[in-house]
């Protein structure tokens, strides 16, 4: 390619990354846009956080061998670009000679691998922030020029500026959905919460009141509802705000409990130093399983068990309630199952109910970190 087809296939990508509002996308389309406006043919990208794990986020014209079994052989295993990456020794396009993932492919012989032999890689960064590796081959091809990985950097530059933005915008966002939690909330305390505390005021005096055993028992009605209406809205208010993180995890699901009336006995294995996001996100989810014990469970006492591992978080939450039986679905709490569903999937981690009618529940969580 000259300098000129260099010039119209950046700005083309340029363009691209400005319109998208999702990473996921935004990475696969442009990807597709270097391939098929260059002589590469075939490209990767890695995400690597903070503790060195890879993920594979996107793909494109990958050969039978590398795409085998859902990209196993480019999933697992090193390679010497991850290796310089993660001891912060890759600044630039380079291009690799060894990739052990790229020779196991080969030497698993599952599949044609079009003569891809090596590759060249660069480092996806926005600054001093670093997100992955964009990874690109083709056939037949050792070593990529000067200017193949000039355009590289170009490209993963603009890459890493766009993932950047996209990440600024996220976090804008949740900030907004936080105050305006906060504020609804807040506007829940001041206004429905206060007014149901009232009225269950104003029903026990009624009970003490009441002359008449009716109308003393439908006192009595009033202010067991309004009661229950108290602890729902309280329960609602505290997923809005959840102000027991603030204390740490553990302490902040044993006041969730009991603020349910609940008594939440714990067991930790590891030491708990999650990121917000996965912490967060478990505590939501124990919200709701505790909301399950509580509506569903019959009991007032719940277990729950935390083993933090340097990959994986895994969670049990168990009771000795009623249980549910799946073949009846209509003793299933379905709706805060599938809440859990949706939060875990969101996270890539397993979820699984193991229950029988009359001998209690036990929610398994793993989430991976």
């Amino acid at each position: 390619m000259n300098d000129a087809s260099h010039t119209t296939l950046l700005k083309e990508i340029a363009e691209f990354l400005n319109e998208e509002t999702e990473i996921d996308t935004m990475l696969q389309g442009a990807l597709k846009k270097l391939i098929d406006g260059t002589k590469f043919e075939t490209g990767w990208i890695f995400f690597i956080n903070e503790r060195g794990r890879s993920e594979l986020v996107t793909h494109i014209h990958l050969p039978d061998a590398l795409a085998h079994n859902c990209c196993h052989h480019l999933k697992k295993g090193g390679c010497w670009c991850v290796s310089r990456y993660r001891m912060n020794e890759l600044q630039k396009a380079s291009n690799i000679i060894e990739c052990q993932r790229l020779e196991a492919a080969i030497a698993a012989d599952v599949g044609d691998h079009n003569n891809i032999t090596h590759h060249a890689t660069v480092p996806l960064q926005s600054g001093q922030e670093r997100f992955g590796l964009l990874n690109v081959a083709t056939p037949n091809t050792i070593r990529f020029s000067e200017e193949e990985l000039e355009l590289l950097e170009s490209v993963a530059f603009q890459m890493g500026s766009a993932i950047k933005r996209i990440l600024l915008t996220k976090q804008e966002q949740e900030m907004a959905l936080v105050q305006e939690r906060n504020r609804l909330a807040r506007d829940l305390h001041d206004s429905v919460n206060q007014l149901l505390f009232s009225v269950t005021l104003t029903a026990r005096a009624g009970v003490e009141l009441a002359q008449e055993a009716d109308v003393k028992e439908l006192f009595q009605d009033v202010q067991s509802l309004s009661q229950e209406a108290l602890t729902e809205m309280r329960a609602l208010i505290w997923q809005l705000r959840p102000k027991g993180l603030e204390g740490g995890l553990v302490d902040g699901m044993k006041g969730y409990a009991e603020m349910l009336g609940l008594t939440l006995q714990t067991n930790v294995t590891g030491v708990i130093q999650l990121p917000s996001k996965i912490e967060e996100a478990l505590f939501r989810i124990i919200q709701e399983g505790l909301n399950n014990i509580r509506k569903h469970a019959g009991v007032q006492k719940a277990h729950l068990y935390l083993t933090v591992t340097a990959t994986d978080v895994l969670c049990i939450l168990k009771d000795e309630g009623r249980g549910f039986s799946t073949m009846n679905e209509i003793n299933i709490p379905s709706v805060g199952m599938q809440s859990i569903r949706t939060r875990v999937a969101a996270l890539h981690g397993q979820v699984e109910w193991v229950s029988e009618l009359g001998k209690g529940t036990e929610l398994f969580i793993r989430l991976p970190y």
